[in-house]
């Protein structure tokens, strides 16, 4: 006789039996993982996002850096590292970005900067958008942690943080005596824009043992005057390096001995874009920068 059936119902009467009795322990469900954005929004997901949208280049190589590339559906206009982007769509920048086609893709999450004005719209079409901010060492890490835990590897942040203080002790190590706290001017593309002293380029800076001409309290990239640099006179001026060629025909700037002695950092445009970018590639920035204060040191420093 086959007693299969029997043996089945049996076993499902004993079990509702045990569980009505709480003798069998309930598999708990997953925990959300919940995250507050720079805007000071809360986010609740039930499950690491799958389709992610990245709208800014550096919470691209973030989310890149942390594991989860193969995630990416779609990036902004500027994002190129690493090559393996090339193949995603583009989808616009911080002012105009491609609204239906980003709705097109599906994703479980866009991240974007506190700046964008262009992801209201995605707002109200439901998405769900996490806004980050990255203006400071802090902001960089607080990011890397909070990008971690969204996509369900916490532990990945504070691994590449650590990895990224190592290179920066590594890079300060290498910056010769002579140059260490010499003023510097770093400008954003051809100026009048500056990377102040509060910036993460600054701290940056001052993790190398270098002073800025920017003081703190003009804020982490503001909007300068020319004359402003002519008259605070900087040891060193950094910057993109298709710039440089022309500081001398800037007024005032021929007379400065950085523009005069040829004590200039040009960095091509593919370092140059790293420089300039809060992301997990810090360190790396950090050994471009001590490279070129090891160039400009006197001779006989070296």
């Amino acid at each position: 006789m086959n007693t299969a059936p029997f043996s089945r119902r049996a076993v499902l009467r004993g079990a509702a039996a045990l569980l009505g009795t709480g003798l069998v322990a309930r598999v708990p469900a997953a925990e959300p993982i919940v995250v507050r954005d720079d805007r000071g929004t809360e986010h609740r997901f039930s499950a690491p996002p799958q389709r992610i949208v990245t709208m800014l280049p550096s919470l691209t190589e973030t989310a890149w850096v942390l594991g989860v590339g193969h995630r990416l559906v779609g990036v902004d206009r500027f994002s190129n590292w690493p090559a393996e982007l090339a193949r995603l769509p583009h989808l616009g920048g911080l002012e105009d970005a491609q609204i239906e086609a980003i709705a097109a893709l599906r994703p479980d999450v866009i991240l974007a900067s506190t700046a964008s004005r262009a992801m209201e719209r995605l707002d109200v079409l439901g998405f769900t958008i996490v806004r980050l901010k990255s203006e400071t060492h802090a902001d960089v890490r607080r990011t890397l942690d909070l990008i971690a835990r969204l996509l369900g590897t916490p532990d990945e942040g504070a691994r590449v943080w650590a990895r990224i203080e190592r290179e920066l002790a590594t890079a300060a190590a290498r910056v010769p005596a002579s140059v260490r706290g010499q003023r510097v001017y770093f400008e954003i593309g051809g100026g009048p824009y500056a990377a102040g002293t509060s910036s993460f380029i600054g701290e940056t800076l001052k993790r190398l043992g270098m002073n800025n001409i920017v003081p703190p309290e003009l804020g982490p990239f503001p909007k300068l005057n020319p004359e402003y640099v002519v008259r605070a006179r900087p040891d060193l001026i950094m910057g993109v390096q298709r710039e440089q060629a022309a500081l001398v025909q800037r007024p005032g700037w021929g007379a400065l001995a950085a523009v005069r002695n040829r004590r200039l950092c040009g960095f091509d445009a593919a370092d140059y874009e790293m420089l300039i970018r809060p992301g997990p590639r810090l360190g790396e920035a950090a050994a471009r920068l001590a490279d070129c204060l090891s160039r400009v040191a006197t001779p006989a420093a070296r």
